[in-house]
């Protein structure tokens, strides 16, 4: 163990040594004078590309403020070229200056240091505007920090002596080596196939959407399929590419599956029924469907949950256990038509004929009732102080609301009634309050309104009124 860990110092030491040597041989050649001039010379360009930088920058953003009408894509290419400004400026002035000392000089080595700025800056321009194409930014700034190190090292000529450096930098498990440089290659690798894969899943997503002989279940059972597959592959190929082997997986597989099966048993369950829904076709994108209290259409099928969209703009995440599991109503699974079902009352007084005729003219003068499929209305029954009906009609856009389209039958069946005299009875009682105290003290019958007459020659004092009528007053049982 001691053997190998000197060896494996003195591997790393010799490669650190490479490097070393190397960069120092590198930067003596910077120290002649001539190329100390162009350094100075490319430090001074720099500073002025990032002045000019400023007001050019403002003056651009003033432009674009004024642009109008045109596409997305060319706005967002002037706002990189913005951004980009302070090194697009640079090189342009970089390149000129290395023109200028060709033309004034002869010797090559008069113009080196600023050609190998220029073209070192070249390649950091093109690659931040190639990393453009990547939307995660926090991949987008590994791409372009990892490229950038990579062109510098190629085009100072140290590529080499940092390879084996990183390559010296290695562990060992058994017949198996990584190193430092292995693992670079293969997150690079991996990081390629990914970015490769996702634009391949985009477009080829959008593709099998505008297919119209497949239906959306189908459709997103394919994108989930091609998705899986493609970023498995990258995956795979990446630890392929470290040197893994990968047959050494699969009872190291079985052992993890076991206990994340105990562990997992929701998601597990999630994405086998996210994979039933897309089989058997029972919602789709675009179907409006109610479980419980919720209510929407679906906007997107996941590989975990089915997200609805409400009418008052709420997105609810499904699990899509529950769309197996539970009871679904899919207001459009067959087709798009919706019966909608109001109850309302009329007099006694008023023809029944008569308000069944005008409450379906009333509905079919409400813009999304359907007319093809008319309306039709029916006596329920005979209520305590109406004659209670139903009025049923069809629409064929759930998604539009349903209260809304009910709120509007009820306005025009109440516009409809008023024009032709009919009555929306409600129930009414009668109250009658007996006034008992007032009865007892009378003598006369709960209610009665009769008053006794005061005996003469007492006053207002209650305790003055005559025997018998206190005596009845004080009822039964008083002395």
């Amino acid at each position: 163990m001691a053997g190998e860990l000197a060896s494996w110092l003195s591997s790393l030491h010799a490669s650190a040594g490479d490097f070393v040597d190397a960069l120092a041989a590198f930067g003596r050649t910077m120290l002649l004078p001539s190329r100390l001039q162009q350094i100075a010379l490319a430090l001074v360009l720099a500073a002025l590309a990032w002045l000019a930088a400023r007001p050019l920058g403002a003056r651009m953003e003033d432009w674009m403020r004024g642009l109008e009408g045109r596409p997305k894509w060319q706005l967002r290419a002037f706002i990189i070229l913005r951004r980009r400004l302070p090194l697009i400026l640079f090189v342009a002035m970089i390149w000129l200056a290395a023109g200028l000392f060709a033309a004034l000089y002869s010797f090559p080595s008069r113009r080196y240091v600023l050609v190998l700025v220029a073209t070192i800056a070249s390649a950091w321009l093109a690659i931040r505007l190639a990393a453009q194409l990547i939307r995660n930014r926090l991949l987008r700034n590994v791409v372009v920090w990892g490229l950038s190190l990579w062109a510098t090292l190629y085009y100072l000529g140290l590529l080499d002596e940092t390879s084996d450096a990183l390559d010296a930098i290695a562990v060992t498990f058994g017949d198996f080596r990584l190193s430092a440089l292995a693992v670079i290659k293969a997150l690079a690798l991996t990081a390629a196939l990914f970015m490769a894969a996702r634009t391949l899943t985009i477009a080829s997503s959008r593709r099998i959407r505008t297919v119209r002989d497949i239906s959306p279940s189908v459709q997103e059972l394919l994108v989930k399929l091609l998705r899986i597959g493609l970023y498995g592959a990258a995956f795979f190929i990446g630890l392929k590419a470290v040197g893994f082997d990968l047959t050494g997986l699969a009872v190291l597989s079985g052992a993890i599956g076991v206990g994340l099966g105990f562990g997992l048993q929701k998601v597990v369950s999630n994405l086998v029924s996210g994979v039933i829904i897309l089989l058997d076709k029972s919602v789709k994108p675009g179907d409006v469907i109610s479980l419980g209290d919720t209510f929407g259409w679906i906007e997107e099928l996941g590989a975990r949950y089915v997200s609805v969209v409400t009418r008052d703009g709420k997105e609810y995440l499904i699990p899509n256990e529950d769309l197996i599991t539970g009871q679904v109503v899919n207001w459009s699974h067959t087709n798009n038509f919706v019966r909608l079902d109001i109850f309302f009352g009329t007099a006694y007084g008023d023809d029944p004929h008569l308000v069944r005729k005008v409450a379906v003219e009333a509905a079919k003068s409400v813009d999304r009732v359907l007319s093809h499929r008319p309306p039709v209305c029916h006596i329920t029954g005979f209520g305590d102080s109406s004659v209670d009906y139903i009025l049923r009609f069809w629409i064929t856009d759930p998604t539009g609301g349903l209260t809304n389209i009910r709120g509007n039958v009820y306005l025009a069946l109440w516009d409809a009634f008023k024009a032709h005299g009919i009555s929306i009875p409600f129930p009414q009682r009668e109250v009658r309050v007996l006034n008992d105290s007032l009865a007892i003290d009378t003598g006369g019958a709960p209610g009665s309104d009769a008053v006794p007459e005061r005996p003469s020659g007492t006053d207002s004092d209650p305790s003055q009124v005559s025997g018998p009528t206190s005596s009845k007053g004080l009822g039964k049982g008083a002395p």
